[in-house]
């Protein structure tokens, strides 16, 4: 675990351009200030060339999609691709409808991706392996999750981060465990889509090992999340939102070390 990567990251304030998920664009944009990176966001796909090109990294969001996003995100990953500009796919509810599924499978013959980030539904989803997916929630099945996330990471060529109460990251051979968090993650429905943003930000600045990169953004994010949790005397989901915020600008890398629960 390279955890100098958060000080990397802080000293060079990486652009991560986000197709977002207008539900949880401000959950984004001011997570990623927070932790030291620099968010943009675009749903115009004529300035796709120009975001591109100053961006770190990339983050593509199918939470609320529609066809011209969908165009944008073809044309934006075929840019990072030659570009050689690491995307992150956030395949939200992907098993909740044809469309979406349809759509993820599009996008991911048109370009490639360094990381996949998802909860156990949507991973799966993605292997073709049977979950009971519920929208944008993880759902339920008796699957083995280090070998769900295994198979898509194969399946794509890429890195693949299953998040949840623990998160599971593998490039299909090797495989980390992330221990730490809070179910108020669960509660606050920015989580995931903040970490994949995160996820982005990591790899912005991690050369190509994304791997080292997607576990050190779990990590860092699911610490943080601990950490306010225990100065909260209740499960407050909206004061948990906003203290995380404080926590991820002021989270230190002596806290993460102290805190990891990894396997």
């Amino acid at each position: 675990m390279n955890l100098d990567l958060l000080t990397t990251l802080r000293e060079q304030n990486p652009i991560v351009f986000n197709i977002a998920n207008f539900v949880t664009v401000q959950d984004v944009a001011n997570g990623l200030n927070a932790i030291g990176a620099s968010p943009i966001m675009s749903a115009e796909p004529i300035e796709a060339p120009d975001m591109v090109k100053i961006a770190g990294a990339i983050c593509l969001n199918l939470g609320t999609l529609t066809q011209r996003q969908v165009e944008q995100m073809k044309v934006v990953g075929q840019l990072a691709n030659q570009q050689q500009k690491p995307i992150v796919l956030d395949p939200v509810a992907v098993g909740a409808s044809t469309y979406r599924h349809d759509v993820a499978q599009r996008l991911l013959e048109t370009f490639k991706v360094a990381v996949i980030r998802g909860n156990a539904g949507e991973i799966a989803t993605l292997a073709g392996i049977d979950w009971q997916a519920k929208g944008i929630d993880a759902g339920s099945g008796d699957g083995d999750l280090i070998k769900i996330a295994q198979t898509c990471a194969l399946k794509y060529h890429c890195v693949v981060v299953l998040s949840g109460p623990t998160d599971v990251v593998t490039d299909g051979k090797r495989v980390i465990q992330v221990h730490n968090g809070t179910p108020l993650f669960q509660l606050h429905v920015g989580s995931g889509d903040l970490l994949s943003s995160l996820v982005a930000a990591f790899t912005a600045v991690s050369g190509d090992d994304y791997f080292e990169a997607a576990q050190t953004a779990c990590l860092v994010l699911a610490v943080t999340g601990q950490l306010v949790v225990k100065q909260m005397t209740a499960d407050r989901p909206g004061t948990f939102a906003f203290e995380l915020l404080d926590k991820l600008h002021l989270i230190t890398i002596e806290e993460v070390k102290r805190l990891a629960s990894i396997s």
